[in-house]
C-alpha cells in the first residue's frame, strides 16, 4: 500500500506514463515486499514553468525529464528505503530512459490508523490487512 504520486513536466504520452508507473511499481514490490496488486499511483503533469527542482547544492543539473516521486507509506526500514531508491533509479533508467539526476524521491511515513481503503473502515486496525 504505498500511495505514490508522480509530478513531472507535461508532454509524456500514455505509453510512456504506463512504462513509468510499471517501472516504479516493480521497484516498490521488490524493495517493500508488497503484493503485486497493492498499487496506488497518481500522475500530475505540469507546464515546465510550474516545476522548479534544483540540486540542493549537490552540483548536478536536471532536465525536462525530471520526475518527483512522493511516497506515503507505513514505516519502512532504512534498508528498504535505500533498496527502493536504488531499484527505482535502475528501473526508471532501463525502462524509461530517465537519468539518475532526474529522479527525486520523498517518503512520508504514517501509521495503521491513517489508512482507509473504502467502506468507512480502517482496515489495518480491523485486522483485515
Amino acid at each position: 500500500m504505498p500511495l505514490i504520486r508522480f509530478d513531472l513536466i507535461e508532454g509524456r504520452d500514455e505509453k510512456s506514463l504506463r512504462n513509468l508507473l510499471d517501472a516504479a511499481h516493480r521497484a516498490v514490490v521488490q524493495a517493500f515486499g508488497v503484493p503485486e496488486r497493492d498499487r496506488y499511483q497518481m500522475v500530475t503533469q505540469h507546464p515546465a514553468h510550474e516545476l522548479i527542482i534544483e540540486d540542493t547544492g549537490l552540483g548536478f543539473e536536471r532536465s525536462d525529464n525530471v520526475v518527483i516521486i512522493s511516497v506515503t507509506s507505513t514505516q519502512r526500514s532504512d534498508q528498504q528505503k535505500k533498496d527502493f531508491y536504488r531499484l527505482l533509479v535502475k528501473e526508471l533508467g532501463e525502462s524509461c530512459g530517465i537519468e539518475p539526476n532526474d529522479i527525486m524521491v520523498s517518503i512520508v511515513t504514517n501509521g495503521a490508523s491513517d489508512w482507509s481503503f473504502g467502506f468507512g473502515e480502517a482496515q489495518f486496525l480491523l485486522g483485515k490487512l
